[in-house]
């Protein structure tokens, strides 16, 4: 592929952030973009095998990041990351890949379709030459740039052991912020995410913990083209009041039926389907299988 470019760590398009870590990487071959570093970027990783909770916050994180002019860096891998990206970009923002193998090798093939929209959008980064096969080794070699291009970490559900571990552990050497999402006590997949929380990760309850954390307390991104710069608000709810907020404030990422939500609400069957409807109209709700509904994103 002719569009491939190696950039050694002497040129000055090689990313300020990596040159600061231990063990820099000699060079990067890129195809895409690299990340602009005059905005922040948020680095979203997790579970191959998410449960249907890790894959709608993945989605609402990514897409509510991007949305407010946060770049996602992620591993385009199956589960969480994949998912996180491919929100960003139909958000309309940029997203940029760490592969684990060649530039121009696209491991899992399952995201082939995510490979290309990222070249439209971000870039695709590996250390290694083009035509390398993925290998282990190589993927914990990449969890240190996945963190060095970061300014804040992410993690949506995890394992106890699980390759995510690694990336924490090059986000906490370089200093960045670790933020998990919590899940319940007794799922595995939300085992390592519950851990860090106790060891003293930041809690993402919602993508304003991270907005805040990345921008301050107005929690406003910037977002700059050439000497321009235009700030973007944190999307709040809006045009929802009376039984729509109700219901709305019930919804949770868990599927809850409408029986359910009649029960916790004290609406009527009809109030309720009311509700809901309106609010799956604005975008603001889903259903997932029968009479079953989520809280999509703000």
């Amino acid at each position: 592929m002719d569009d491939i470019r190696y950039i050694t760590g002497f040129e000055k398009e090689f990313p300020e952030k990596l040159k600061e870590i231990q063990n820099p990487p000699a060079g990067i071959y890129v195809r895409g973009c690299l990340p602009d570093e005059s905005k922040k970027s948020v680095a979203i990783v997790g579970s191959r095998q998410c449960s249907m909770y890790g894959a709608k916050v993945a989605e609402y994180f990514g897409s509510e990041l991007a949305a407010n002019g946060v770049q996602i860096i992620s591993g385009m891998a199956c589960g969480v990351d994949g998912i996180s990206q491919k929100a960003a970009l139909s958000a309309g923002g940029s997203t940029f890949a760490v592969l684990g193998s060649g530039p121009d090798v696209i491991y899992p093939k399952c995201n082939e379709s995510l490979y290309e929209e990222i070249l439209n959008e971000g870039g695709i980064i590996s250390e290694q030459p083009p035509g390398t096969a993925p290998l282990p080794a190589y993927f914990a070699q990449r969890n240190r740039i996945i963190a060095a291009l970061c300014d804040v970490l992410l993690v949506i559900e995890a394992r106890i052991r699980s390759g995510t571990g690694i990336t924490v552990r090059y986000a906490l050497d370089q200093g960045k912020d670790v933020f998990a999402v919590p899940g319940r006590i007794n799922d595995p997949m939300s085992a390592g995410t519950n851990r860090l929380i106790s060891e003293g990760a930041l809690i993402a309850l919602n993508p304003d913990c991270i907005l805040r954390d990345l921008f301050g307390s107005d929690a406003s991104a910037e977002n700059t083209s050439g000497n321009e710069s235009k700030e973007k608000k944190i999307p709040r709810r809006a045009g929802i009041a009376g039984k729509e907020k109700v219901i709305y404030d019930l919804l949770d990422m868990y599927p809850k039926k409408t029986d359910e939500l009649m029960s916790l609400s004290g609406l009527t069957l009809q109030d309720v389907h009311d509700a809901l409807l309106k609010l799956r109209l604005c975008g603001l709700a889903q259903e997932c299988g029968k009479n079953n509904y989520v809280r999509k994103k703000l």
